[in-house]
């Protein structure tokens, strides 16, 4: 090859790549990451022998990952049960991020996690990546999420999640109100072709491998603010990720709070700005700082026992962050719907 064909390639930051370069690099092994027993205050809803209920508080991540590999309801959920650390290979949760996390179905179970440690798993890392979880919430979302204690609870519980029977109810604060006040959203669910952070609503087949089939019900609650603003409850009838907040962007009321799919401070500013008397607009630029998450709370969850068979429900209310923006929108104006 004639020499002027090729440059050495130098280690220096500045180095501009130029057409036919050659480039040759090692890219490290990932490495394990690892999940350790921490002692951080749980809400328990309900607890026996074969699940546990937990109250989640926004702001906590579920299940250990890059850049969140502490202080996440795993870490919580392996002291309380008294766990030792988990490992697990980073290679394998990451080939979740784009396909497993938009599935109800959870491979992590506390049984898991003990089979491996006796020689049962099929590889060096304990198979179980998030002791018990079934189900997820995002970070910022409040609220009842089941966890399973044991191999026959997780297999029962993801069971009911695969055939939609478990009853789940999310309450919102939304941005504007839905031109209908009762309907269902039956539109898939894939990743933004323009934002991979975010998902998106994808009208069309599922097919293409795109998107994937979710279905949500809602109700409108209570009107706001003069129409401004909305109490909403959803039923899911899919667990995809991030769902609630997808379709509320698709049908045009992205939830108050929600950065990423469009529930702004600038635009609750513009929707509450001609409600607030100018008097009051210190009060209102306090409200709309306040919101540091997406208005969004599990308000209700029900399943059959996996060891008694019997009908199980719980609630819990929504934390004071939420109630404090409900009560702030109510004093504009309530009119309820159902």
């Amino acid at each position: 090859m004639a020499a002027s064909s090729i440059r050495m390639v130098t280690l220096q930051v500045s180095h501009g790549v130029r057409a036919g370069d050659e480039i040759n690099c090692t890219i490290s092994e990932l490495q394990p990451l690892r999940a350790e027993p921490e002692d951080i205050p749980l809400d328990i809803v309900f607890e026996d022998k074969h699940v546990l209920v937990v109250n989640k508080p926004a702001h906590m991540v579920v299940h250990p990952a890059p850049g969140n590999a502490c202080g996440t309801l795993v870490n919580a959920i392996l002291h309380h049960c008294s766990i030792p650390t988990v490992a697990f290979s980073e290679r394998e949760l990451l080939s979740e991020v784009e396909d497993a996390s938009d599935s109800d179905d959870e491979s992590s179970t506390l049984a898991a996690y003990q089979n491996s440690m006796q020689g049962g798993g099929s590889n060096s890392y304990a198979s179980s990546v998030r002791p018990g979880i079934v189900h997820r919430l995002d970070k910022g979302t409040s609220g009842l999420l089941v966890v399973a204690k044991n191999e026959h609870s997780h297999a029962h519980l993801s069971k009911q999640f695969k055939l939609h029977t478990i009853q789940r109810v999310y309450i919102s604060l939304t941005c504007g109100v839905p031109s209908l006040l009762l309907g269902r959203v039956e539109v898939p669910i894939g990743r933004d072709v323009k934002n991979r952070v975010r998902m998106a609503a994808i009208p069309g087949p599922t097919n293409t491998g795109q998107a994937r089939y979710a279905a949500s019900r809602y109700k409108v609650i209570e009107v706001l603010a003069g129409g401004s603003a909305a109490l909403v409850e959803w039923r899911l009838e899919t667990g995809r990720t991030h769902q609630i907040r997808a379709h509320a962007k698709h049908i045009g009321i992205p939830l108050l709070g929600d950065e990423v799919y469009g529930g702004t401070r600038g635009m609750i500013l513009s929707l509450l700005q001609p409600r607030f008397p100018h008097s009051s607009q210190g009060k209102l630029s306090q409200l709309v700082s306040g919101l540091e998450r997406p208005c969004l709370h599990a308000l209700a969850l029900g399943f059959e026992h996996p060891q008694t068979g019997k009908n199980t429900h719980f609630s819990c209310q929504p934390p004071e962050d939420f109630a404090e923006v409900l009560s702030q929108l109510r004093a504009l104006g309530s009119d309820k719907v159902f």
